[in-house]
């Protein structure tokens, strides 16, 4: 039998709405997961096994570990409540990709028309 291969698991979270409104910035997101992602029961000791990097809206987190998908959800509503916009943002898994979590605003309008 052969031996198994680590999988490696890239996860990237599309923050483009509240960046483009000027809500977050991308590098504060970027660093706030790089601190405290943990890798073996260690938060921020990433090493090779993890990376984080960014592009102009997009943070992808890349790991050699086996690393849940609904724990970069958790990080990520932990950062928007740290931040004080978690009242308005909602972290959406996308429709096209598996891999991808959306930022989105809450659709507050539906909500006054039902009253």
């Amino acid at each position: 039998m052969a031996p198994k291969t680590a999988k490696k698991s890239t996860f990237v979270v599309d923050c483009s709405k509240p960046v483009d409104d000027k809500i977050m910035e991308i590098a504060s997101f970027q660093t706030f997961l790089a601190e405290r992602i943990k890798v073996a029961g260690k938060a921020g000791a990433l090493g090779d096994v993890v990376s984080v990097s960014n592009d102009k809206t997009k943070v992808t987190v890349t790991s050699d570990a086996p690393m849940s998908k609904r724990y970069l959800k958790y990080l990520t509503k932990k950062y928007l409540k740290k931040h004080n916009v978690r009242d308005w943002l909602r972290v959406i898994a996308s429709n096209k990709d598996r891999n991808v979590y959306e930022l989105r605003y809450f659709n507050i309008a539906e909500q006054e028309d039902d009253e």
